[in-house]
């Protein structure tokens, strides 16, 4: 409980750029009472909007719990990258899992991203979808390594990624950080919180019962099992836990593999002409850091840009001084723009990077971990859930095969011992090594 409410106003999307730009959905009433119900999802994030709406759509009586609004948390407040494949890239998982199922996840990110285009298309999603993502390196060796996966991507997967050099990346990046990338035309962006609310209003037209102000405070599997909020009880044949990094301590099997991390966006004044000194190209751009640095341009032409973590309950007392550090670092040249909004988020990550989906008991799926991946992958994974709790689970069962150990040292030690290895992956970066 402490993870809802300890950087947010309660029932109160947090002022972003993203709230400021969307038209929010009439609230959803709180659980009150007693209710049945075929499925009880927790969370209404992407994963848990989506499973609801594939869920309704089959003919299921669902019942969504969303502690604040709906997409409040990450899905709402995201960089808003629609990436290929998986979170790890596709040289990575075949050394992991081998070629076949390597090949094969592949595949179910490139649904994923289908997906996505198609729900927006369906359901008349105003989310300002565009395509492409770049990916870039501020050293030689990353550099090579991108343009070597471009070319690996090619001719195994018949995927074509654009090589960058230098002076092609300037380009489209004016930025004298980076030294070349790769230009993924396949890949996209959108506006995180317009999409969420356009989920969930499908959802609900769909027959979902959505109700926000309703955090849950206790899960009792059986069959039905009875999840209870602070002022109702639903009784499910089945239940899904879909609440990512603000699932806390409501299952412990879950909270051992995926860690909740907060994560920083600010969005600059509009920039105007000055656009072109940053992008040239309406693209969104990550780079090869290990505490990666995203951005791209809104709508009305300001700069959004995301950069710099923290772990553990509280975000930072100047949000805006954490990123503006990274932004000025990729762009000196915008030292004199002011920022209009700064906000975090809490995700949530994998010891592999790769999402955790689980079946916790006989009537009891989860499904979160994306590791900063989760535009694509959280609403497939929605998809994957609803298919499973339907008796259809072979991309389930896949998914749920991938290695997602425990982190070290429990609850009590992974913080400290996840804040020291990412202060010694920044020194990293820093050093170019």
């Amino acid at each position: 409980m402490d993870l809802l409410f300890s950087n947010d106003r309660r029932g109160a999307y947090p002022p972003s750029w993203y709230a400021a730009t969307a038209e929010p959905l009439a609230p959803f009433a709180a659980l009150s009472g007693k209710t049945r119900a075929d499925v009880c999802i927790v969370g209404a994030g992407y994963t848990g909007l989506s499973a609801a709406l594939h869920l309704a759509e089959a003919g299921l009586d669902v019942v969504l719990l969303e502690a604040h609004r709906v997409g409040f948390g990450a899905s709402g407040r995201n960089g808003g990258q629609l990436g290929s494949g998986q979170r790890q890239d596709q040289l990575t998982l075949e050394k992991m899992v081998g070629e076949g199922p390597a090949r094969y996840l592949w595949d179910l990110g490139e649904e994923a991203k289908t997906l996505v285009r198609d729900l927006i298309a369906r359901h008349g999603i105003d989310c300002h979808l565009r395509d492409g993502v770049a990916w870039c390196g501020s050293h030689a060796s990353e550099v090579a390594h991108l343009h070597d996966y471009a070319r690996h991507m090619s001719d195994s997967y018949g995927y074509d990624i654009e090589r960058l050099d230098r002076e092609a990346f300037h380009a489209l990046c004016p930025s004298p950080d980076y030294r070349g990338g790769v230009l993924d035309m396949g890949a996209a962006h959108l506006h995180p919180l317009r999409f969420a609310l356009g989920l969930a209003r499908a959802a609900a037209g769909a027959g979902a019962r959505i109700h926000e102000g309703s955090p849950v405070v206790e899960l009792t599997e059986g069959a039905p099992s009875l999840v209870r909020t602070e002022a109702g009880v639903v009784r499910a044949d089945h239940v899904i836990l879909a609440a990512n990094g603000y699932l806390g301590r409501l299952d412990r099997r879950v909270a051992a593999r995926v860690m909740p991390i907060n994560n920083f966006i600010v969005a600059t004044e509009p920039l105007g002409p000055r656009t072109r000194e940053v992008l040239t190209r309406d693209v969104a751009v990550a780079d090869s850091k290990f505490v990666v640095n995203y951005f791209r341009l809104s709508e009305d032409g300001r700069l959004l840009f995301g950069g710099g973590e923290s772990y553990g309950y509280r975000f930072p007392q100047d949000i805006g001084a954490l990123v503006k550090k990274p932004m000025l670092e990729i762009f000196p040249h915008l030292k004199d723009v002011r920022l209009d909004y700064a906000w975090g988020g809490t995700l949530a990550i994998t010891m592999k990077r790769l999402p955790y989906l689980a079946r916790l008991g006989p009537s009891l799926l989860s499904a979160s971990g994306y590791s900063g991946h989760g535009v694509g992958t959280a609403v497939h994974a929605g998809r994957l859930l609803a298919e499973a709790v339907r008796g259809q689970s072979a991309g389930f069962d896949a998914m749920a095969a991938l290695p997602v150990p425990a982190f070290p040292g429990g609850s009590a030690l992974r913080t400290p011992l996840l804040t020291l290895a990412m202060s010694w992956y920044a020194l990293r970066d820093r050093l170019g090594i």
